[in-house]
């Protein structure tokens, strides 16, 4: 018997948008049920239960779609929240393609559902549903986000003024409530006047530090995430602003114990092929935030789900430490051992000062040639994702795609000296995490070997250590 897969998904359908809360310990995480199916029969909520996001409960459907003449036919990203009398209240998006606003776009609206627990049954209240408000797009009015306040309880909107730049009237709407059933606008929470949408934004207070996460699909596709001493600004872009890479999207946050962990998806591709486009939905993902000392946020995987891996592989690697010297050229030893298709590995790599290039090979033929490439780039201060064989558009070496230098790259300080390289690996998903600080998740669908590998190029470099677990 395998082991249970590491990244939730409902097969044979997929994971889009997450909706976490925390209740007794428990992790709630409603979720966009997406099937694939055409016609699209409306989208509905699912919900998956966790307490270490290494086993899960699947409990199915939690809130069905409302049907083709219904305004919550599609019921899209929102948020759960407990009020003061006990009671839970779903917030969520309805959009029906069939009705349709001035613009002639989709209407999309704000939904409420109650029920005596988070487990459901879910009542909805259509006479609570309410749309974009006079100054703003009545098709871009959505993923609500509700929070207590001292005194009041505030929603977040992912919405559009009406007016401006095509490309820039993104903001984050707000709305406050006394009682979580009226709502009355005040001016927005963040209007940068910047990108075309702040979608699924959540907030949260964190040792002195208010944070606000979005995802944005203009100047990159990706989550972000701002930071301030107040709710009212300014709110600051720390120095790497992104969680992850393009491919981990749509996360929103959830807190417990005094921890937070991210909840998103990474996007599968089309024909499951490294060519293919990007689509939307995909495996539930998760990352867990660490506070540094000015406030910003540094990523890693959990504990819990790195413990889960506890049976030793072997890498078929020389005896470490194993120094690869290139002053100026290319240097790889790929072990002889195969991996398995789900591991975690833990490496230390000693980067020697002026050293160029240096890095894991996964899922490597035997000399190294076809793999994925995780490489460091001490003088660029990066990490990128790599992978050989590239697209070729015909059968001669010029038209071989060798001007696409790479498949993901995420910043990081790699200053000479030791840092760590971490890996999370199930079938074609990946996950990387630097020095416990910097994530990179991508799709990796090729199959060209299972070996691993050590490189440098153009200086020196020891692999220190290395430690890689399967789960039984």
């Amino acid at each position: 018997m395998s082991a249970a897969p590491v990244f939730f998904r409902p097969a044979p359908a997929w994971v889009g948008d997450v909706i976490p809360a925390e209740h007794d310990g428990v992790l709630h995480l409603w979720y966009l049920y997406d099937d694939r199916r055409e016609p699209k029969p409306g989208m509905p909520w699912h919900l998956v239960t966790t307490t270490d996001f290494v086993a899960f409960q699947d409990r199915g459907e939690a809130v069905a779609s409302g049907g083709p003449e219904s305004d919550d036919f599609n019921i899209y990203t929102g948020s759960v929240v407990e009020g003061h009398d006990g009671a839970w209240h779903l917030f969520s998006t309805a959009q029906n393609p069939a009705r349709r606003g001035v613009d002639g776009r989709p209407l999309q609206l704000v939904a409420h559902a109650t029920s005596a627990t988070p487990d459901g049954p879910w009542q909805k209240h259509p006479e609570l549903t309410f749309g974009a408000p006079e100054g703003y797009e009545s098709g871009d009015w959505r993923d609500p986000f509700v929070f207590h306040d001292g005194a009041v309880w505030r929603m977040l909107v992912a919405a559009r003024h009406a007016d401006g730049p095509e490309r820039r009237r993104g903001t984050v709407a707000q709305l406050i409530s006394d009682d979580l059933t009226s709502w009355a606008p005040v001016k927005p929470l963040w209007d940068p006047r910047r990108f075309v949408a702040h979608e699924c934004p959540d907030v949260f207070h964190w040792n002195g530090w208010w944070y606000l996460v979005y995802s944005e699909f203009t100047d990159a596709f990706c989550t972000r995430y701002r930071m301030a001493r107040s709710l009212e600004g300014p709110w600051l872009a720390p120095e790497d602003d992104a969680i992850d890479t393009r491919a981990f999207y749509a996360a929103k946050t959830v807190g417990r114990d005094g921890r937070r962990f991210f909840v998103g998806w990474i996007a599968t591709r089309e024909g499951d092929s490294d060519d293919g486009r990007w689509q939307w939905a995909g495996t539930m993902a998760v990352l867990e935030a660490a506070q540094r000392a000015d406030g910003s946020l540094a990523f890693h995987l959990p504990v819990e789900l790195v413990s889960s891996f506890d049976a030793p592989v072997a890498s078929g690697l020389p005896e470490l430490p194993l120094t690869l010297s290139a002053p100026d050229s290319y240097r790889a030893v790929v072990g002889t051992e195969d991996l398995p298709e789900r591991f975690h590995l833990r490496a230390e790599v000693d980067i020697a000062a002026g050293s160029g290039p240096v890095g894991l090979l996964l899922r490597s033929d035997a000399d190294g040639d076809r793999c994925g490439i995780v490489q460091l780039e001490p003088r660029r201060h990066r990490v990128v994702f790599d992978r050989w064989p590239r697209a070729a558009t015909g059968t001669e070496q010029w038209q071989i795609s060798g001007d696409v230098p790479f498949e993901f790259e995420r910043p990081v300080h790699l200053d000479a000296g030791r840092h760590t390289v971490e890996v999370l690996t199930d079938g074609e998903l990946l996950v990387v995490i630097i020095d416990d600080q910097v994530a990179l998740s991508t799709r990796f669908y090729a199959h060209h070997g299972s070996r691993i590998g050590f490189f440098a190029a153009d200086g020196e470099a020891a692999l220190v250590s290395l430690i890689i677990n399967r789960r039984d």
